[in-house]
C-alpha cells in the first residue's frame, strides 16, 4: 500500500514537471513571436497591429470632415446593401437589382465572389457571389464592371490612398501629384480635400449608377435617417449623392477583422491560434519577409510594387483590353515611367474567403499566391524581371513545413469568421440584397 502511494506521488510529480515544461515552452513561443512582431512594427510594438472593433468609433481612423457616429454608420450600412437605390441602371431590367455589396460581399471577404465585380448588368449570385453572370439584354460595353479585381473593404480605414493605383485621396502618396488630378475624372475629386475613402465614394456613387434624390429616399424610407444624420446640412443639400457617400464611407471604415484568431492572440489569448498558425506567423514576420511590405495595422501598406502578375485582360473577362490604363498600375495615374506596373500593397485579412488574387485575378488559390511569391519571377510578358520590385525576391530557404504553416496563418489565423455582423437583416426598401434580379432572388432564397 505504501509502495503504491509512493509510486503515485512520483507519477504526479513527474506529470506536473512535464506539464510545467510544456507550458513554459508554449509561453516562450508566444513571447518570442511577440518580440519578432514588435521588431517588424513601425511603432516598435506588436500593439501596432491591434485593430479597433466596429464599436470603438473614436479609435477608428477617420476623416475629420466626416466624423463617425453610430447613426451615420447605420445609415451607410443600409445604403451599402439596399438594391432599391440602383435607379440609374442602363436598362429597365437592371433597375433595383444591384448594390455596393454586389461587388463587396461579406461572405467573400468583402470582395467579389467572381474574378470581376459586376453591378449593373449582372444577374445571379450562386452561393458566395461566384454565380454572377451577364444579363443577356446588356452588351459587354453596357456593363458596370471592374476591369481590375475589386479590393477588399476589410480594415480599409487604414488605407491612405485607395484603388490599386492609389489615385484617390489628396494626402499620403498623392502629395506632389496634383498636376495629374484633372487628367482623370475620378482623381479630379481629390481637390475636394477629403480622405481617400470619402473621395472614392463621392466618385463611385455616380459611376455605379445609384440615385439619392429626395423622392427616391422618401419612397424607400430614408428621409428621416438623412434628417437625423445630416441635420447640420441645409435641407436643399441634405439629400443626394454627396451626403450618401459620406454615410457609406463612415460605414465602410467600421468593417474590420477584429475577431480573427491573430487579433485575439495579439490581445492576450495565446490559445486563439494553433501551434502551426503561430509558426506561420513567425514565417510571415521573419524569413518569409511578408512584413517588409505588409506592415501596417491591416497588414497592408501604402507602398506600390511591381510583381509581374498577369492583367485582367489576359484571362476571360468583360470590358478589358491590353491598353487599359489599369494594367500600368500606379503609372496609369501618375504617368511616371518609374511607377509602371506597380500596384498598392493590399490588406490581407480573410483572403481565403474568395479564390481570386492580385489585380488581374491571376491566381486562384492561396497556395498559388504563396508559391508565386516564393519564386519571385514575372509571369506577365509585358513586365520584364528587371522591372520587379527590389523587395520582390526569391525565398530560397523556406521549408515545406514552413510553407504549410504560413498558409495556415493566412487561411485561418487571419480569418475573421463573423463578417456577417456587418450586414443588416433587412433594408428599408424591403428588396432582396446584395442583388435583386430574378436569378439572384432564387439563389438567395428571397422568392
Amino acid at each position: 500500500m505504501i509502495v503504491r502511494y509512493i509510486v503515485l506521488v512520483c507519477v504526479l510529480l513527474l506529470f506536473n514537471s512535464c506539464t510545467k515544461d510544456v507550458v513554459s515552452d508554449q509561453v516562450e513561443v508566444d513571447l518570442a513571436l511577440k518580440r519578432l512582431i514588435s521588431a517588424s512594427s513601425p511603432s516598435g510594438s506588436y500593439k501596432n497591429f491591434i485593430l479597433a472593433t466596429e464599436n470603438e468609433l473614436d479609435a477608428i481612423p477617420q476623416d475629420a470632415r466626416n466624423p463617425l457616429t453610430e447613426s451615420k454608420v447605420n445609415l451607410g450600412r443600409m445604403l451599402f446593401f439596399d438594391t432599391g437605390l440602383a435607379a440609374n441602371a442602363k436598362f429597365n431590367s437592371g433597375v433595383g437589382t444591384y448594390s455596393c455589396a454586389s461587388c463587396h460581399i461579406p461572405e467573400a471577404g468583402f470582395r467579389a465572389g467572381a474574378p470581376q465585380g459586376v453591378a449593373d448588368g449582372g444577374r445571379g449570385f450562386g452561393i458566395n457571389g461566384e454565380g454572377r453572370l451577364k444579363n443577356s439584354q446588356y452588351a459587354e460595353s453596357d456593363l458596370d464592371v471592374q476591369s481590375a479585381r475589386p479590393l477588399s473593404l476589410i480594415n480599409v480605414a487604414h488605407v491612405t490612398n485607395t484603388f490599386w493605383n492609389g489615385q484617390f485621396g489628396s494626402e499620403g502618396a498623392n502629395v506632389g501629384t496634383e498636376a495629374v488630378w484633372d487628367l482623370d475624372e475620378g482623381s479630379a475629386r481629390n481637390v475636394l480635400g477629403y480622405s481617400a475613402i470619402e473621395t472614392q465614394n463621392i466618385e463611385g456613387v455616380e459611376t455605379h449608377r445609384f440615385v439619392y434624390t429626395k423622392d427616391i429616399l422618401e419612397q424607400f424610407g430614408y428621409v428621416e435617417m438623412f434628417d437625423e444624420v445630416f441635420s447640420d446640412v441645409r435641407e436643399e443639400q441634405r439629400y443626394g449623392a454627396f451626403t450618401a457617400s459620406l454615410a457609406l464611407s463612415a460605414y465602410i471604415r467600421t468593417i474590420n477583422s477584429s475577431q480573427a484568431p491573430f487579433q485575439k492572440w495579439l490581445k492576450g489569448d495565446f490559445n486563439a491560434m494553433t501551434s502551426e498558425e503561430k509558426e506561420g506567423a513567425r514565417v510571415f514576420f521573419d524569413k518569409g519577409r511578408c512584413a517588409s511590405c505588409h506592415y501596417e495595422p491591416n497588414l497592408g501598406s501604402n507602398e506600390f510594387h511591381a510583381m509581374g502578375v498577369k492583367d485582367m485582360y489576359q484571362r476571360s473577362s468583360f470590358n478589358t483590353s491590353a491598353d487599359d490604363k489599369r494594367n500600368r498600375g500606379r503609372a496609369g495615374f501618375t504617368l511616371r515611367d518609374e511607377d509602371l506596373y506597380k500596384f498598392r500593397v493590399p490588406p490581407i485579412y480573410n483572403m481565403g474567403d474568395s479564390p481570386f488574387y492580385f489585380h488581374g485575378s491571376s491566381k486562384l488559390t492561396l497556395e498559388q499566391l504563396v508559391d508565386y511569391k516564393i519564386e519571385a519571377k514575372s509571369e506577365n510578358p509585358n513586365v520584364s524581371n528587371d522591372r520587379l520590385s527590389e523587395k520582390f525576391l526569391p525565398i530560397t530557404d523556406i521549408t515545406e513545413a514552413e510553407r504549410e504553416a504560413l498558409l495556415m496563418f493566412l487561411i485561418n489565423g487571419l480569418r475573421d469568421p463573423n463578417l456577417d455582423r456587418f450586414a443588416p437583416e433587412t433594408v428599408p426598401s424591403g428588396n432582396c440584397f446584395p442583388n435583386n434580379d430574378y436569378d439572384s432572388r432564387v439563389d438567395l432564397g428571397c422568392l
